[in-house]
């Protein structure tokens, strides 16, 4: 029966601190799903929500991140059960493949994959295991993996329909603005872009795989962080999980303060009649007085930052603490995402420098969290948040002083940058462990 005493020690359990934090960041996260749902129904497209059930027997929209999320969940489980969730998820998806077979289902190209469902329904199925079926510490470190797979799922979906809302409330863009500032940097994405075409198509096959892929890359690094999760039954303070998914929460806010499409769009033929002109990557973009210019209602105002080079400079940073091979994939895989960024044209050189240091400053402050708050960090994320600003103000209301003194003002832009990157270095080398001296045996009298 239940006493007194045990719903009293239940409502204390509730109390702490750590099940309150997370109660609260699950209804936030909640909330926040339910706003961006009805925020697309109003522009009369299904939400994040409706886009991720729809999955569950649609093609999926990308099934290597189901498969991805699915295996963040297994950390948390034993060789055994790994084993048996993979084949599951495979059996599934050839049960699909099979009835879309029969039926003659075709997925037009770029608006499915044949598999995915498989993972998904795995996720589902352990999310039901842990609440019916575990109970205690075990529950609790299987929602977590759960949890942690289905987040890094449903931040595609939030990012796809929050993208499609920065499209529709951001009618105009600050495109020549940035454009005009780059000329202080050299027009990088204009170079890149030469660049990019002199590779051929199988240059820009291998970027467009690493651009598309980079939430892939990032798990194999996070898998490698996570890998005693099983073993140790905790998860640790601090992985590259947290910074990804806190880039993409507070990344596309920005979008809405500095937005931006990129020069593919803005200066080349991706924009139609909308382009101030068709002249990426051949030609510079002109300078000029820059002024808002309207754009159209379903190119995304993703630029500024760039968050696909952030996120690749967090898969850089935390591939550091791995093997070598880690450590060289994840130095090909910024370099790659650089090249592809600006060689496509989606960014500008500028979008590059915010956001690593949007980086930089998220990665410190998470650090900061998981291992307590010292002065070296405080300082280092305030320093980071000035510099971010200062970038996005003087993109915004210098861009014609940069352009025209680009020997004054692109060191300036790079050295602001490299301020924050020697400060990161500095500040987490002061964070490791201090070498624990080996001692050394006392010498025997020799004998007479």
């Amino acid at each position: 029966m239940f006493s007194r005493k045990n719903g009293e020690s239940a409502f204390a359990a509730w109390r702490e601190p750590r099940v309150v934090l997370w109660t609260v960041a699950g209804v936030t996260a909640l909330g926040f799903l339910v706003a961006l749902e009805i925020a697309a129904r109003r522009y009369g497209m299904p939400g994040p929500m409706t886009n991720q059930a729809k999955e569950v027997f649609l093609p999926p929209k990308s099934g290597p991140l189901l498969y991805a999320g699915m295996a963040l969940m297994m950390v948390v489980l034993t060789w055994r059960e790994r084993l048996i969730a993979a084949a599951a998820a495979v059996g599934i998806d050839l049960v699909f493949l099979l009835v879309r077979w029969v039926a003659d289902v075709k997925i037009p190209y770029g608006h499915g994959h044949p598999f995915g469902n498989g993972a998904l329904w795995v996720l589902l199925a352990y999310a039901v295991i842990a609440v019916t079926r575990r109970t205690g510490a075990e529950r609790v470190l299987l929602l977590k993996g759960v949890g942690l797979g289905l987040l890094l799922v449903a931040g595609r979906k939030t990012g796809d329909t929050w993208l499609l809302i920065t499209s529709k409330t951001r009618p105009l863009v600050l495109d020549q603005y940035v454009a005009t500032a780059d000329h202080a940097l050299g027009n990088p994405s204009w170079l890149a872009g030469r660049l990019v075409r002199a590779t051929g198509t199988v240059g820009a096959h291998v970027l467009d795989y690493v651009y598309i892929q980079l939430a892939v890359a990032a798990v194999v690094v996070a898998l490698y962080q996570l890998r005693n999760v099983a073993t140790e039954r905790r998860f640790p303070r601090h992985h590259l999980v947290r910074t990804f998914l806190v880039i993409g929460l507070l990344g596309p806010g920005i979008y809405m303060i500095f937005p931006v499409v990129g020069p593919i769009f803005a200066y080349g033929g991706d924009g139609g009649h909308w382009a101030v002109a068709h002249v990426w990557p051949d030609i510079p973009a002109p300078m000029h007085t820059p002024h808002p210019m309207p754009f159209d209602q379903i190119t995304p105002r993703n630029c500024m930052p760039s968050l696909h080079t952030a996120w690749a400079t967090a898969i850089f940073l935390h591939s550091r603490s791995g093997p070598r091979i880690l450590r060289f994939a994840g130095t090909f895989w910024l370099i790659a995402t650089l090249g592809a960024t600006l060689g496509f044209g989606y960014h500008y050189g500028a979008d590059i420098l915010a956001g690593v240091v949007f980086t930089l400053t998220i990665e410190t402050a998470l650090r900061s969290l998981a291992r307590g708050w010292d002065r070296a960090g405080i300082q280092l994320v305030a320093h980071g948040a000035t510099v971010f600003t200062a970038l996005l103000l003087s993109y915004r209301y210098l861009p014609v002083p940069m352009a025209r003194h680009p020997w004054l003002f692109g060191p300036l832009l790079v050295l602001a940058t490299a301020s924050v990157i020697h400060g990161y270095l500095r500040t987490t080398r002061l964070w490791l462990p201090a070498p624990v001296p080996v001692a050394q045996p006392e010498p025997q009298p020799e004998p007479v």
